[in-house]
């Protein structure tokens, strides 16, 4: 499959990726592993997601050092590796070829008919129901994505012989900007990364550069319920097929329902019904997620039967609204980190249930939480109980002054009877086994590691 170009020529064959890690690495290194290559990576902890790929052939080493850097012919990098990195600064020194993720990434995608899915929100669930409805369609998708799935045996790719990449566009670092999209996808569009992007205007203009880079025999699939979408909509070039709620969709959700764990309803595609869809995970934005894979399916003359199929039996992304625990209680987990997806998370289990929620939230990044954090507590107004820890830093350093208790205060501040500040998020359960009742949700949110106190309330259940 992968043909020799610029970055992966001829004398490449052993590979090291630095921060394998994360999930987007992580996914590059299995594609070059299942290809023939010799892959290695180092991180700066061992986790589940290394464990797996040492059982899938690649070697492991659980911290950056510079004795990693030997006998290899490329090294691997993401952003959230430092200038100074031992093994960036070894493998410069003898002189061996150092890329970024992004632009392997980007050469990679050239190979195939690559479908790009781009957005601040749900770009990991949506790339995961268009490669499945690609399958479904016997179009053998290669499919790489931003989580874990149970459909994949907890991998985040998939290995198809077709013609078409199925692949997740992160707009971070401008990654998708890299890319060589057959056909597009923007879920939505909102102010995130300010660590990238100077203002919003900004972000609108490197998501209009994206889209356009798309092939004239592709389309350009957007949701135009989303604002922001629409005022970026005259200045794409392509082929547009719009989405969503609205009436003035090309594919619209109509008369839709929802039960618990479930929802259904109709599509109409250039205003004639084709069907009906079920859905396993709740929530209008999952419903929109599913209508940009519809779209694509339907573009690529895919069945609707083996659309609707597909998505039945779409299971979800580990962290992506996945039940951990249902008996007298239920305890969900998501990788909810931005405003929005928490408001929409949040009113999905809303519409879906007439139960109390307590939501326990870690915020993930210094400088998102003090952009955001007021936001942050608004939009857990629309749980019964919020419990905030402190901020998961990832590739963040410190920011003075800036905590989750910004959070938490501005939430009491709104008048949220009850909110609780914890700084360490070790002792959530024990705060939870004294105020949990029969009956209650509790879900734990964040793209750090809050879901790691899952298995002590569990315990105590």
């Amino acid at each position: 499959m992968i043909t020799k170009d610029k970055i992966l020529n001829n004398k490449v064959r052993k590979i090291h990726f630095t921060g394998i890690g994360g999930i987007g690495m992580s996914g590059l290194a299995r594609l070059l592993n299942y290809e023939g290559y010799e892959i290695s990576g180092s991180d700066m902890n061992s986790s589940n997601l290394t464990d797996k790929l040492q059982t899938e052939g690649i070697k492991f080493f659980a911290q950056h050092s510079k004795d990693n850097i030997k006998d290899i012919d490329l090294l691997v990098y993401t952003p959230a590796v430092s200038p100074d990195n031992p093994e960036l600064l070894m493998a410069r020194g003898k002189g061996i070829p150092i890329v970024k993720r992004s632009d392997l990434l980007g050469e990679i995608s050239n190979l195939r008919k690559s479908i790009c899915i781009a957005g601040t929100h749900g770009k990991t669930t949506t790339t995961a129901m268009t490669g499945l409805v690609l399958e479904s369609g016997n179009l053998a998708p290669t499919i790489i994505v931003g989580g874990e799935l149970n459909t994949f045996n907890g991998s985040n790719i998939k290995i198809g012989n077709g013609e078409y990449f199925v692949l997740e566009a992160d707009e971070f670092d401008k990654t998708f900007l890299k890319l060589h999209p057959y056909s597009s996808v923007i879920t939505n569009l909102e102010l995130e990364h300010l660590d990238t992007y100077k203002d919003l205007n900004d972000i609108k203009k490197s998501f209009v550069q994206f889209a356009n880079t798309s092939s004239d025999e592709g389309s350009v699939f957007i949701c135009i319920d989303e604002l922001n979408i629409k005022d970026i909509k005259n200045q794409l070039t392509k082929n547009v097929v719009t989405y969503g709620i609205s009436e003035y969709a090309d594919i619209i959700a109509k008369n839709i329902t929802h039960s618990k764990f479930k929802t259904i309803f109709e599509v109409i595609y250039k205003n004639k019904l084709v069907g009906n869809i079920e859905l396993s995970i709740p929530g209008l934005h999952n419903i929109k997620n599913s209508l940009a894979a519809i779209g694509v399916g339907l573009d690529l003359n895919i069945d609707f039967k083996n659309i609707k199929e597909a998505l039945k039996n779409f299971t979800g992304v580990n962290r992506r609204f996945e039940i951990k625990y249902d008996n007298k209680i239920t305890i969900i987990d998501d990788y909810a980190h931005h405003p929005t997806e928490i408001i929409a998370t949040l009113k999905g289990i809303k519409d879906a249930f007439n139960r109390r929620v307590i939501a326990i939230f870690q915020p993930h990044l210094y400088s998102r939480t003090r952009d955001f954090y007021i936001e942050f507590a608004e939009a857990f107004t629309l749980a019964d109980i919020f419990i905030c820890t402190e901020i998961y830093p990832a590739r963040e350093k410190p920011i003075e002054g800036v905590s989750g208790e910004m959070i938490a205060n501005y939430s009491i501040a709104l008048g949220h009877s009850i909110t609780i500040y914890e700084k360490d998020k070790n002792k959530i359960p024990e705060i939870i086994k004294n105020i949990y009742k029969d009956g209650d949700i509790i879900i734990t949110m964040g793209a750090g590691d809050i879901n790691q106190i899952i298995k002590s309330i569990v315990g105590f259940l």
